[in-house]
């Protein structure tokens, strides 16, 4: 019965759950290949255990397709990453993700959430402006791609 169940949910939208300590090696991994500068499993794990800290996964079958982690602390929160697997982009997982991560937010009291995002990330730029996130900041410089070039970081807030 559990492997009809695992089949079926296989074949369809991702599965969403809250992230734990053993899923710090799937996010970890997973951080290091969306991001330019990945954290370690270790780094992961901290976080996960860290009461201030609120992590998603979303799971298709067996695998990790993606993450959102956040630090929630005196009613502001901060998303600190968030990723999707390559194959899985483009498919609404990072929207869904976002959706929940805010609902959950909201429900522990978070009144404002920021982030940063690389002035050049346009999906990830237009996911958040969807979601409701303005810009209320700039970081010139603050990121760097592959090749050495330097980018600016937005600071983004949305009010919940």
């Amino acid at each position: 019965m559990i492997d009809f169940v695992r089949r079926l949910f296989a074949r369809g939208e991702p599965v969403l759950a809250p992230a734990v300590a053993r899923d710090a090696a799937g996010i970890a991994a997973l951080h290091g290949a969306s991001l330019h500068r990945g954290w370690s499993d270790g780094e992961i794990e901290r976080m996960l255990l860290d009461r201030d800290v609120l992590a998603h996964r979303a799971t298709h079958g067996r695998s990790l397709v993606g993450f959102i982690l956040s630090r929630l602390v005196a009613g502001e929160a901060e998303i600190l990453s968030i990723a999707v697997a390559s194959s899985r982009r483009g498919k609404g997982v990072a929207r869904r993700l976002l959706d929940l991560h805010l609902r959950r937010l909201a429900g522990l009291g978070a009144r404002a959430v920021f982030l940063e995002v690389d002035e050049d990330n346009v999906p990830a730029r237009k996911l958040y402006r969807r979601a409701g996130f303005r810009e209320v900041g700039r970081r010139d410089g603050y990121y760097q791609d592959p090749t050495g070039r330097s980018t600016a970081a937005l600071v983004l807030r949305r009010d919940l």
